[in-house]
């Protein structure tokens, strides 16, 4: 390894969204030191997958450790000390959040209280965290703005992101330690969760089984594709550290402004109906779904659809990817990895 390079250390690092980040920051030559517990909420073996392509990258360097286990996490900033963090590690999921709501409160609360800590008594120069749309809940009003309300979350998960941010503005406020929430929105693309929509209408379709669609396909999404949300985590890394120094933020509350503290939407701008979303699928397969129509599940948001103003005004943020173009390309990445 180059011992010049820095450290940046991202949690969740062979999940779906951190596989992406890490591959293309070792790409530009950057050091990762990677985290992750290897939890079976979906096939572990996909994560294993996803690990064999990062350590052939001699800058990589794993660890499997739980951020809920704050010795371990501990050990981990002790002996890399990083200077930037992005952390990608979270229980993911509306619907299971039904299910298991104290797998989210651990690892999406207290686990995030451990990075928090960390970052503050090691002086990490930023703290990058993944916060979602669903903490926009019951609001109506399109699109969704970083200035809407955000108190009546509809899911276990959606309030467990929530309180990242709440957090994360109390240690900015009373550390002037720097940290950007990110709002992702649907994301979607190649080594995606199979928890996912996507995923799991490709495999069905491809068996010749129904598919379930809830809220009788009506849905609306800001699909966003894995190449869009990565550029705009990395818009965000290289944001000059400013901890002790006045702190430009684009949020209303003037208490805020005394923060280093942000949050910014990342999602395509252009949400479509679920049926359109589909439709692009079975074009891509050249196969029609069965489609078994249901009501509307607990937990779900109707609609969802990204005001990406203030990500554009300060990093020149430019989704690229369309729909159909999004959903081609993980059609061929799913035959190719399942050798359908």
């Amino acid at each position: 390894m180059n011992n010049s390079k820095i450290n940046t250390l991202i949690t969740g690092s062979v999940g779906f969204i951190g596989y992406h980040l890490c591959l293309k920051l070792l790409q530009e030559g950057k050091r990762i030191i990677g985290v992750d517990n290897h939890n079976n909420y979906y096939d572990p073996k996909l994560k294993e997958a996803r690990l064999e392509k990062l350590t052939k990258f001699s800058d990589y360097q794993h660890c499997r450790v739980d951020i809920c286990n704050k010795n371990d996490l501990d050990e981990v900033f002790n002996n890399h000390k990083p200077l930037k963090v992005i952390n990608l590690a979270a229980q993911a999921g509306v619907r299971y959040s039904m299910q298991n709501p104290i797998a989210y409160i651990n690892s999406n609360i207290v686990g995030f209280a451990h990075i928090l800590d960390n970052c503050h008594k090691h002086e990490i120069e930023h703290l990058i965290y993944a916060s979602t749309s669903s903490v926009y809940g019951a609001n109506t009003l399109m699109p969704f703005s970083e200035h809407d309300s955000v108190n009546h979350p509809l899911s276990v998960y959606a309030a467990s992101k929530k309180s990242n941010e709440l957090m994360a503005h109390a240690y900015s406020y009373l550390y002037q330690m720097p940290t950007t929430g990110l709002r992702f929105f649907t994301v979607y693309g190649p080594w995606g969760r199979p928890d996912m929509a996507l995923f799991k209408f490709t495999k069905n379709i491809l068996e010749e089984k129904p598919i379930d669609v809830f809220n009788y396909g009506n849905h609306i999404r800001d699909f966003t594709y894995i190449d869009d949300i990565i550029e705009g985590i990395i818009s965000t890394i290289n944001v000059p550290a400013t901890r002790n120094k006045n702190w430009n933020s684009n949020q209303p509350d003037p208490a805020t402004s005394k923060a280093p503290w942000s949050i910014y939407n990342i999602g395509n701008n252009k949400p479509i109906k679920l049926v359109d979303y589909i439709d692009a699928l079975e074009k891509a397969l050249d196969k029609k779904a069965i489609i078994n129509f249901l009501p509307l599940q607990p937990g779900d948001i109707q609609n969802t659809y990204a005001n990406v103003d203030n990500l554009k005004k300060k990093f020149n943020y430019k989704p690229k990817t369309s729909v159909i173009d999004g959903v081609n390309k993980f059609v061929n990445w799913y035959k190719d990895y399942y050798k359908v």
